[in-house]
């Protein structure tokens, strides 16, 4: 007969939340196609001393434990800004990991779905974090695929749960890998120019991210909260997570892989931000910077690569819907040529959006993974 589950609410000191970011790890030891997150990242995340998002949300780390071991995580957030946008008393759930136990899991929902009535909710859904630029969405279809740092990834026992639960899917995304041409298209390569000429646009390119980050760091999370202001579930960027996210990271990020179209007053028209993948370097170092992880990053950030992940486009609305997306490409398949990239990840892209999946039509495509968020109402 297996022992009771025990369900506590975690202390928000930092040994307590690593020992929870590393359990979450650890779940997942010699499978071959989970990205473990930077410890350091996750720990930041969770720590209300550190995420400039509890100006605007509240949150509780839950374990679950068995005979004094840990077998389940989960974190309950509530978004008030998101809350008061929607109308709705909403809570998410996150960072959600558990054995396939239905006694577990059953104990680790029922703590944080209780937490959240307390608290006058009335739904709770997830996975999601604090904000869109958090990790989001529990992985559907494609569990024999590597993930990527910018996306969660888990076994395929857990959507299986969601249903016993009563959680019903809410929304759903797709990502696809792309095949990096030999040359630009040619039909892009037409559209781009007569774009840049119609509306005045060029692309810059900065030597280093210093120059990146002091010419357009602000402004350039001021354009994602424009342009992705009615996404699902989006939450505003304030003041302060957006120097919070400038100095996380945009420090990472190589000035060659970032593609910036200004107008003919130097203003912002839109931006696409891309990166070699860090999945077998976050794999190698099992999320951890020290002793070596920091050489298996940089390796895979100034050695050769040959995936790389396109992490976020964002244009301004004036100029959505008149071919600004052709000018990311137009900028970076030559960068993704000199460097010897391959295969280039989409990110996130909602199962609905028509027009960001229309720019895939350029090149061989293949959708190779589905993740959705699941609501309940409490």
């Amino acid at each position: 007969m297996k022992s009771p589950v025990t369900v506590a609410p975690l202390p928000a000191d930092k040994s307590s939340l690593r020992r929870y970011v590393k359990w979450g790890i650890s779940l997942y030891d010699g499978n071959p196609y989970y990205v473990p997150p930077l410890v350091f990242d996750d720990v930041n995340t969770l720590d209300p001393h550190k995420n400039p998002a509890f100006e605007v949300c509240e949150a509780q780390p839950f374990m679950a434990y068995r005979d004094g071991k840990p077998v389940g995580r989960i974190t309950a957030i509530i978004n008030r800004v998101v809350n008061e946008r929607s109308g709705r008393s909403e809570a998410r759930f996150g960072f959600v990991d558990f054995i396939d136990d239905a006694e577990v899991v059953d104990a680790l929902f029922a703590a944080a779905e209780e937490w959240a009535r307390r608290r006058g909710m009335t739904e709770i859904v997830g996975p999601m974090g604090f904000t869109d630029l958090d990790h989001e969405g529990m992985l559907t279809d494609g569990f024999d695929q590597k993930g990527t740092m910018a996306t969660i990834y888990n076994y395929p026992y857990y959507p299986v749960h969601m249903e016993r639960m009563g959680y019903k899917v809410d929304t759903s995304w797709v990502e696809f890998r792309i095949d990096i041409p030999s040359a630009i298209p040619d039909k892009m390569a037409r559209i781009s120019r007569i774009v840049m000429d119609k509306y005045k646009l060029r692309i810059l390119k900065f030597s280093s991210i210093s120059k990146l980050k002091d010419r357009y760091g602000k402004e350039l999370f001021e354009l994602i909260n424009e342009a992705y202001d009615s996404l699902y579930g989006y939450s505003p960027l304030t003041p302060a997570q957006i120097d919070y996210y400038i100095d996380l990271y945009l420090d990472f990020i190589k000035p060659d892989f970032v593609s910036v179209v200004v107008d003919e007053h130097d203003r912002l028209a839109g931006v696409g931000i891309t990166m070699p993948s860090l999945s077998d370097a976050l794999i190698r170092s099992r999320g951890r910077l020290f002793p070596t992880g920091w050489y298996h990053l940089l390796r895979a950030l100034k050695g050769h690569n040959d995936v790389v992940d396109l992490l976020l486009i964002a244009v301004r609305k004036e100029y959505l819907n008149k071919g600004v997306n052709a000018l990311f490409f137009y900028d970076l398949i030559p960068v993704f040529q000199r460097h010897g990239v391959k295969y280039a990840e989409s990110n996130l892209e909602l199962e609905d959006n028509a027009n960001v999946q229309a720019q895939w039509q350029y090149f061989d495509h293949r959708l190779h993974r589905r993740r959705s968020a699941f609501r309940k109402h409490l």
